[in-house]
Order: C-alpha cells, then structure tokens, then sequence
C-alpha cells in the first residue's frame, strides 16, 4: 500500500467539507519533497515517532490472541447463527491503496426513495474483553496514518484480512438498514449482524470517474441521489461544514509529497452516510439510555459575534437571516478574502469531545456542527470507540441487553479516545511541519506570495499561495485576506520549524 495519511489535516475538525458538484474533478495542489531532502526527512520522521513513543509493533501475545480470532471465529452464517446477506452486492468506497475497510453499502432505490444498507466490519467478534488485544488496543485508542507508515489499531491479521470488509469474501458485519423516503429522511431503522460478500472495491478517483462516464452500479448512482439530498437536511437542522481542503502527505516508491485535496463530491456524499449512520446511533443510545456520544458545545454569543465582524470586514459579510452552515456552502474556494473566512470559522468549531452515560444522558448531547446528537459508530477497525458504540447499539435495537463488559468498561471510553486525540492531533501537526520543512529546504531567501488568513500572536498566520504550506510570520501586520510576499529565512527538517520574515513591512520568524 502507498500509506495515505487521511488523519492529517490542515484543521482538523471532525465533519464533512461540501462543495456543490459540477462534474468536473476540483484542482489538486501538490509538492514534491527534494530528492536532496528525503534522507533527512526520513530521520526526521523515525526521531518523532521516537519522540512521541509511538508504537513500533504488536506484542507478540497480541499477535498470536489476533490470529487465532483470525482463524476461528466463524464466517458461516449457519455456524456463526447470523443473517445471510451475501446476495446483496455490496461494495466500498476507499482513499486508493486502503486496507482497511470499516464500511459497505448497498443502495437500491424505490418509488418512495430508496433502501440504504450499510455494513460495519464486526470487529467486536474478533477482541476479546479483557483479553492481551483489548488491552493494546485501549492504550492505542485509533489507527495513526504516517507519511512513513501506517500505525493500525489492530494488527493487520485482522484490520486488513480477517475483519477488514475485503471484497469477494465473506465477512462478519453489523448492517444498518434505511428505508427512506423521497428526501432521504430515515422512516425505518434496523441493525442485525450479518454475513455480507462485497463485490468491489472502488477508489473515490474511480468510482467518480465511473459516475461521470455513466458507468456505474446501482448503489454508486443511488449515492450521487442520496448525498445532495442529505445536504440540504443538514442545511434545515442547522449543520455546518467548513470548506477547507484536507492536507495529506502521500509516499511513493520513497518520494514524499505534501497534497492539499478539495474532496471529490462523492467524498461528501459517503461521509453523509457515515452522518446519517452515526445520528441514528446516538438516537437509539438515547433512547435506551446508555452509550457513547460524540459532542461539540454551539458556539458561545461573544466568539459569533467575532466571527460576524470579521466576515464584515474582509468584505464577505454574514448577513442576518441566514443560517451559518449555508452562508460557508456560498464561500467561494477559490478567494483569498473566502479562504481567510474559512479558517476564522474554526474558532467556532472547539470543543469536541466524548461523553459516556448509564441512565440519566447527559447535559450536552449535541454535536453542534452536525446540529443533532451524533455517535463515532461507522469505523471500528480505525477508532476504538466504535466497537462499544455497535455493541451497545445492536443489543438496544434488539431488544437485549447490553453485554455487562461493554457496561462496565463504557465509563472509560472517553479518557481514552481523549487521550489518543491528543496524541494523534500533535503526530498529525508535527508530521506536516516536517514535511513543510522538506520542501522549503534549500530555498533559503527565496521569496514566496501568501494570503493571510488571520492575525496570530503578534504576527500573521499566511498561506503560501502556490504550496500547501502554511506558516505564522511574527511583526507581520496584515488584514486577513489581503495578498503579501514572504521571505523564506530558515526551514529545519529534524525540527519542522520554519522561519519567515515579511517584505516591504517589519521582519519577523515564525513560532510553531
């Protein structure tokens, strides 16, 4: 696999970017490491994974617990007593190169709408509770993506074979069924545990491409229907996306490049399943009264005030009567005033968290950029949190008991996916400075255009404008949004600090 670092991001915020579709692929900017540099950012990359103490590998009595559920737990419906589902031609929808598959859906539509199956890999059949891999997966909390390596959650015996939804094979899997109406509302919702066979693996560059060449299955054309539609549902709760492209770093064959990405539309319109999959849990935990939300608190009266005046002033007002998500959908991408817009918005997007509860559910249960209760449910392959979230949810949507381990260990949830946040929010940054250091080095004194996108302690935090690099020029003083030149002054790999001072206004380096 060429790792594809999908946990790094310029901002990280846990919802969907949305951009309307046009048929056309949007533009992708990208730079290539120096073949002069790579030594050095490969060093660069082992010291920092030494630095955070990472984990290297699996313990070995992980290992053998991982391989002998890979061998034994059953994948006949009848031994394994589950439904067979494998007549539905289910598919996934991957970065290229995944291997880890958490998710298959199968669309059909109707005369009324259409019927949405969704399968999450049945992870919670393979870990034992309490077991040597329960243990390690605790402490690791989510799979880490490294621009020199992936580092799973699970060992791969599991994450890229047995429990990963690969296709035409048979694997375990809880299924969420839809039925929808006209516009995509949800009029019925079940989950069993099942036996599915995907049919196909599709990358989103392929799977666009084949809906743009009109070559596409049902369940891919169903989606293009089902997205847009999601789209405008979040508009009327008052869900909001900010527009800012992901940053990834992609290897290949030993050559970094640092990518910035607008996501294709189908991008959007499979995270809206995961949206639709993940408000539906956090309805039935509600419900029943146990389980683990997702939360983020609605931005407090002072901080949208800020935030209105500062779209007043860079001559892109928020205007009274319309609601925040729809005024980010009109930004348009490609403006240094919309861009500067953009990443003042996420002041208003702090806070996220997880909150566990057994009886009475807790004060906060929105997750104010979706605008409703939200659970993570869709990825438990990836993110530990996950594997309670279906185990709570198809016991309350059946009408059984919540297993005892899961309800007792269900207090803990929150500490440890907090934890394994944090640790992946500063691998996540650091990686990306060392990279940005990487294709810096050598251009000392080179001077580069930039727009600012906000004022940053003393300093402006500036764009490079052809370079997905990012970076604070400390003494610049610069309205948001307006286009300045920068001189590279230092760029230090082992370290990922970048030093820039201003042109034509007062010197100044950067304080990452």
């Amino acid at each position: 696999m060429k790792p594809h670092c999908r946990g790094l991001r310029l901002l990280k915020v846990s919802i969907p970017v949305r951009h309307a579709y046009t048929g056309l692929v949007p533009a992708r900017r990208s730079r290539l490491v120096p073949a002069t540099a790579t030594g050095a950012l490969v060093e660069s990359l082992a010291s920092l994974r030494q630095s955070l103490d990472l984990p290297s590998g699996f313990p070995r009595a992980v290992l053998a617990e991982a391989r002998d559920a890979a061998r034994s737990v059953p994948t006949d419906p009848a031994v394994a007593n589950l439904a067979d589902l494998r007549d539905l031609e289910f598919l996934t929808i991957d970065p290229p190169g995944s291997p880890d598959l958490d998710q298959a859906m199968h669309f059909q539509q109707t005369s009324e709408g259409a019927v949405l199956h969704y399968a999450i890999a049945d992870v919670p059949a393979f870990v034992t509770p309490g077991g040597e891999l329960d243990a390690e997966v605790r402490l690791r909390g989510q799979t880490l993506y490294a621009a020199d390596g992936r580092i799973p959650l699970h060992p791969p015996v599991l994450s890229e074979d047995a429990a990963s939804l690969v296709d035409n094979a048979d694997r375990r899997a809880y299924v969420w069924r839809f039925t929808l109406d006209s516009g995509a509302r949800p009029l019925q919702t079940t989950l069993t545990r099942a036996i599915v066979r995907s049919r196909h693996r599709w990358s989103y560059p392929d799977a666009q491409a084949a809906l743009q060449h009109g070559s596409a299955p049902e369940t891919l054309r169903t989606l293009a229907w089902f997205g847009p539609l999601r789209a405008q549902r979040e508009s009327e709760r008052g869900g909001a996306s900010l527009n800012v492209p992901e940053t990834t770093i992609e290897v290949d064959h030993g050559t970094y490049r640092l990518q910035r990405n607008p996501p294709l539309p189908l991008e959007d319109w499979n995270a809206q399943v995961s949206l639709l999959t993940g408000m539906a849990a956090a309805e039935i935990m509600l419900a029943g009264g146990i389980g683990v939300l997702r939360t983020m608190p609605a931005a407090g009266v002072a901080d949208v005030a800020a935030f209105r005046a500062q779209t007043v002033a860079l001559g892109i007002p928020w205007r009274d009567g319309i609601q925040y998500g729809d005024y980010l959908r009109t930004l348009d991408r490609d403006d240094p005033a919309a861009l500067a817009v953009r990443s003042a918005a996420a002041s208003l997007f702090r806070g996220a968290g997880y909150v566990a509860f057994d009886g009475r559910p807790p004060t906060q249960t929105l997750q104010a950029a979706i605008g409703a209760p939200y659970a993570h449910t869709t990825a438990p392959l990836r993110r530990l949190v996950d594997r309670w979230s279906l185990v709570v949810c198809e016991a309350l949507a059946n009408g059984r008991p919540v297993p005892e381990w899961a309800r007792q260990s269900l207090p803990e949830i929150p500490k440890l996916m907090g934890r394994s946040d944090q640790r992946a929010d500063q691998f996540d940054a650091a990686s990306i400075h060392r990279v940005e250091a990487a294709l810096l080095h050598g251009q000392e004194s080179a001077v580069f255009p930039a727009v600012v996108l906000a004022e940053q302690g003393g300093g402006s935090r500036v764009q490079l404008a052809n370079s997905p690099v990012t970076a604070r020029v400390a003494g610049m003083r610069a309205p948001a949004g307006s286009r300045v030149e920068v001189r590279l002054e230092r760029a230090d790999i082992a370290t990922g600090e970048i030093e820039f001072a201003a042109v034509g206004a007062s010197a100044g380096t950067t304080d990452r």
